[in-house]
């Protein structure tokens, strides 16, 4: 499998659904390519658990209410 590179250095990127699986994978990738990340998550609570786990230049955000009439 080939090593393919991105700059997103002092870009800024979201990633929805962040906080755990694929979407924990890409933020993690962003962050290695130098990204500004913010975390979006189904709860505030849980947005802010993967961000502390994740580093400094990643930001903690949900969507509250989304999800609540279903």
């Amino acid at each position: 499998m080939a090593d393919i590179k991105f700059d997103f250095h002092d870009k800024a990127v979201l990633v929805t659904g962040g906080t755990r699986g694929i979407g924990a994978a890409t933020v993690r990738a962003f962050l290695a390519a130098g990204a500004h990340v913010a975390v979006n998550g189904h709860t505030a609570e849980s947005a802010r658990r993967a961000v502390d786990q994740l580093g400094a230049r990643a930001q903690a955000m949900a969507a509250p209410g989304f999800w609540d009439d279903q």
